[in-house]
């Protein structure tokens, strides 16, 4: 059991919430700050069990080159702990787990489902052909977004995509930070990352992705009508992400790439609340008013 809890990173959530954060935002706004129930238990389920399998894909995937990686040796297929035939049926019961949660949506968020599993099939891939496999990591990690915001409207408005848009920028600069911390062993196993496609810029790429991070949620907001309580937080998050920026400009080691990658976990929970925050004083000036 020990050796499936590390298969799919048990005690390493930060992937999980990571996924989470945009479903959540799009949950949120869609439904007007008040998101049924149901609704949360089904995403955030969903999250930590897409995010289990898309991590056991991962191991498969690279299991002949992760024994080669400092980071990645000890993991259960690359140490021996398992095999690919366990690893399969650890992934088939999640795939019935995520199909059990699923059906219980609406039929046009079931009929957008299969693009999330086949964005999670390819991702692994993507990092032996193709020099940005983070930006298929920020479409695999924001398609929840268009999900839930079809369960809540049984449609795809604007604000969804915009979400989609915003995770996209982000993913791929928190994870080419992540990917910083693998820059030496990758290079050695041929294998890609906007850490080393961007070599000495990653920094001022990360600030560039950042800002559209940013930019693109100052037009969720503006989209969904936001009041300026949002965009108070999203002035905070600006200021943070230049933060980041210049930090690993000044400090650019994997040690402190890895710890910044982790702090936007924080980041999205605190959009979460200035969502929430924005949304709710308005249903509540509404309602005085």
């Amino acid at each position: 059991m020990l050796a499936v809890a590390d298969l799919i990173r048990l005690s390493k959530q930060y992937g999980t919430l990571l996924l989470m954060m945009p479903t959540l935002w799009s949950l949120v706004v869609a439904s007007h700050g008040m998101p049924s129930l149901e609704l949360l238990l089904i995403f955030s389920l969903g999250s930590f069990v897409m995010r289990s399998a898309g991590c056991i894909l991962n191991d498969i995937a690279d299991r002949r080159f992760d024994p080669f990686v400092a980071r990645t040796k000890d993991r259960p297929l690359a140490s021996g702990r398992l095999t690919v035939t366990e690893a399969f049926v650890v992934l088939g019961i999640l795939i019935l787990v995520a199909f059990g949660l699923v059906v219980r949506l609406n039929r046009l968020a079931l009929l957008l489902s299969p693009v999330g599993i086949l964005l999670a099939v390819l991702y692994p891939y993507t990092k032996r052909y193709l020099p940005f496999p983070q930006f298929f990591l920020g479409l695999a990690f924001g398609w929840g977004a268009i999900m839930a915001w079809a369960a809540v409207r049984n449609t795809v408005e604007l604000p969804a995509y915009l979400i989609f848009a915003a995770n996209i920028f982000w993913a791929m600069a928190y994870d080419t930070l992540y990917a910083v911390t693998d820059k030496e062993d990758d290079l050695k196993l041929g294998l890609k990352s906007t850490a080393i496609l961007f070599g000495r810029h990653a920094w001022w790429m990360v600030g560039l992705l950042l800002a559209g991070f940013v930019g693109s949620l100052f037009l969720v907001g503006w989209a969904a009508r936001l009041n300026y309580i949002y965009y108070l937080y999203l002035l905070i998050v600006g200021w943070y992400c230049l933060y980041q920026t210049l930090t690993i400009k000044k400090s650019p080691d994997g040690q402190t790439a890895f710890a910044l990658f982790k702090s936007n976990v924080g980041v999205g929970f605190f959009l979460l609340s200035g969502f929430l925050m924005a949304l709710t004083t308005q249903r509540l000036i509404s309602v005085t008013g």
